[in-house]
């Protein structure tokens, strides 16, 4: 069982969630090509460490939060946003 950290709700588990994918800039869908969403929506990288990600909490708050993974372990940890703005 994987335990994602809610602000708001405390640890709960990961079936509680909707996956957001890895947080990032989206491109811009005025000036962006279809090769370029294709890019963006069909080749993601996926490196072995630590990633951000964006997760849902529809089971919940009902709150986006961002959280960053460990793509082998799965181990969790919370990403303090008051430092960069949040969300």
């Amino acid at each position: 069982m994987m335990l994602v950290p809610c602000p708001w709700c405390g640890p709960r588990n990961a079936t509680e969630f909707r996956y957001g994918g890895a947080a990032g800039a989206r491109p811009d869908p005025v000036s962006a090509t279809p090769q370029r969403w294709r890019e963006y929506l069909y080749t993601q990288a996926n490196p072995l460490g630590w990633s951000r990600e964006g997760w849902y909490h529809r089971a919940g708050c009902r709150r986006y939060i961002e959280i960053e993974r460990h793509t082998g372990t799965n181990e969790v940890r919370p990403v303090d946003t008051t430092t960069e703005g949040g969300r």
